[in-house]
């Protein structure tokens, strides 16, 4: 729709320059004209907005630049309406009109961005609450800030809003991927809550595309480590790759494992001054603590995410089960040897399921058949119980939901020939079913090698 509205927009644009140019008309004349243009285009967007689903934000900025230039035009043509003031020149309206056209089409990148998308349809009864908070980690600075201000780690919460009194579910604490943001995997947590899980989705500030503090301000990604992530390739120095992991695991691993101990402890419980809750949020926040099983945690993540996750799964003792979508395990990589990484050998403790996308997949059974060692790989491979599968025709932003929502976005960054839906059904189904396994004690997970 929105390359529609652009093009109706820009026919009456031009419909009213050609005019000037062929008629000449007298100025008074031609701002009436302007003044049924834009009355014409203001009744355009109108009528989209009141008759069309979908995201219908996307549509008001464009609005409200018509309305003002509607008022400029009434204005200018009842204060002309009867002065005779010579005619309108060509290159005026032609200039009028591209700059119009040009500042509608800014307007509308969001029409042309980003889709309707809604997310997809759970399987689960619950319904679900949401609700947000900021927890502030007194025993960090944030490395990224010049003022010496403690580590915030956001958290947001996916809950069964219809719990029955006392009852308790199985808690998933889930890490974005490298510049994401605490939404990419929405359709999983909203599956997950519907069936029975808290799901506490968190920011990592810096690496999160952008995110709030507890001040209100937005925090945006460090370009530094935008610009490092990106132009990191096989050529690189292998210490100094090393040393890049190593350091984003060790901003990430931590944000985790404080997640975790704050929500233990409040879970049931208050949450104490570690806690920063907005008071629209207290009750919803409170509410999903309550109904929080710390005795069965999943963790996962998605890219850099899915790294931390196995990461902090290995580290830590109270963990249960963990899911790494589409990740490289960096915390895997334990040193340099004869100009290689070498990876850990050491036994997984956990059940892990590991997601790829079809060139990750095909590479890692090439790495292996060479005779590489590859993390992921390895801990499959030495897990208590692995498994792994590769999502045949996608690429590595189809396990989120990001080509949902921006089809556009997803292209740039990653996206496969096979329907991010059908991927993200077939993702939510098999994450669904191994925690169900593995937190719930439901059932034997068995996945295929390939779908």
């Amino acid at each position: 729709m929105g390359i529609t509205a652009l093009l109706v927009l820009a026919v009456l644009e031009i419909a009213l320059a050609v005019r000037t140019c062929r008629n000449r008309p007298e100025k008074k004349i031609w701002r009436r004209d302007r003044l049924v243009v834009r009355g014409a285009e203001i009744a355009l967007i109108l009528l989209h907005l009141l008759t069309s689903a979908g995201q219908k934000w996307r549509f008001v900025p464009v609005l409200g630049f018509l309305v003002i230039l509607c008022i400029i035009a009434g204005l200018s043509w009842l204060i002309g309406r009867n002065k005779e003031d010579g005619v309108k020149k060509a290159g005026g309206a032609v200039a009028g009109c591209i700059l119009c056209i040009f500042a509608c089409a800014l307007l509308l990148l969001p029409a042309f961005i980003f889709t309707g998308y809604k997310g997809l349809p759970v399987t689960g009864n619950h319904e679900i609450g949401e609700s947000s908070a900021i927890l502030i980690d007194s025993s960090r600075t944030d490395p990224f800030e010049q003022d010496g201000s403690f580590r915030e780690v956001p958290v947001h919460f996916y809950y069964p809003a219809d719990a029955a009194p006392g009852e308790r579910f199985p808690l998933v604490v889930f890490s974005h991927g490298a510049f994401g943001y605490y939404q990419s995997n929405t359709s999983t947590y909203m599956e997950l809550a519907s069936n029975g899980y808290v799901v506490a989705a968190l920011d990592h500030p810096h690496h999160a595309f952008f995110t709030e503090d507890t001040e209100g301000q937005t925090v945006l990604v460090d370009m530094d480590f935008i610009n490092t992530a990106l132009n990191l390739n096989s050529g690189t120095d292998k210490q100094r790759q090393l040393e890049l992991y190593r350091d984003w695991m060790g901003l990430r691993v931590p944000d985790m494992s404080f997640a975790l101990d704050e929500i233990k402890a409040a879970a049931g419980g208050q949450p104490d001054e570690s806690w920063f809750i907005p008071e629209k949020n207290r009750d919803a926040v409170l509410a999903a603590l309550a109904r929080t099983d710390v005795s069965k945690i999943g963790l996962m993540g998605h890219s850099m995410g899915g790294a931390t996750s196995v990461q902090v799964g290995r580290e830590r003792d109270d963990i249960t089960a963990v899911i790494d979508l589409d990740g490289t395990m960096l915390g895997e990589y334990l040193a340099v040897e004869n100009g290689e990484l070498a990876v850990n050998y050491e036994k997984y403790p956990l059940p892990v399921l590991d997601l790829n996308n079809w060139e990750s997949y095909n590479d890692q059974l090439e790495y292996t058949a060479q005779g590489y060692a590859y993390p992921n790989t390895t801990v499959i491979s030495g897990a208590e119980k692995g498994f792994r599968a590769g999502i045949r025709d996608t690429e590595h932003m189809d396990f989120t939901d990001l080509p949902l929502l921006s089809p556009t976005l997803g292209k740039l960054l990653g996206s496969g020939e096979r329907g991010t839906e059908e991927t993200m059904t077939i993702v939510n189904s098999l994450v669904l079913d191994f925690f169900n396994c593995y937190l719930k004690g439901e059932g034997e997970f068995t996945v295929q090698d390939i779908y």
